[in-house]
């Protein structure tokens, strides 16, 4: 099996956790250079309180201190938003997995100008995930994203 296709599975896991706990359904994963993964997140804004606590800085912040950020690889089932991109500009992360940006476009211009490896998967599992919740739940999607209310 594809190599970035099991980091985005084990990232897609995390994302049906958030869900489940009446999160936003996000979920992210680092690995290491041979696939190992050594840290895992999912968005836990809604279930802390924390705005901060997007499914990728979840996932850079349980990896603890490190120092060979710049040889990781970070998955996500979403394109990152400006705060978890620059969360991995800051880490020099070369290498990011997106599971799909059809429904949130992120910055993705930033990492390409940063010269991240950019892998887009256009995962349908992830596409329907954000499309139902999105549909079922508006106003904790325009929150999450930073969206005023009646924009």
């Amino acid at each position: 099996m594809n190599p970035d296709q099991i980091l985005l599975d084990a990232a897609y896991e995390q994302a049906i956790k958030s869900r489940d706990e009446g999160g936003i359904p996000i979920g992210a994963v680092l690995a290491d250079p041979q696939g190992n993964i050594i840290a895992r997140g999912h968005n836990l804004r809604v279930q802390t309180g924390d705005t901060t606590a997007h499914a990728e800085t979840a996932c850079i912040r349980n990896a603890g201190r490190r120092r060979d950020w710049h040889t990781l690889t970070l998955a996500s089932t979403l394109s990152p938003c400006a705060m978890c991109t620059g969360t991995a500009v800051l880490h020099r992360i070369p290498r990011v997995v997106i599971g799909e940006n059809k429904t949130f476009m992120g910055r993705e211009d930033w990492l390409k100008a940063e010269g991240v490896e950019i892998v887009l998967m256009n995962d349908q599992r992830c596409i329907d995930l954000m499309r139902e919740f999105i549909a079922e739940h508006p106003d904790l999607w325009d929150e999450d994203i930073g969206m005023p209310p009646n924009s």
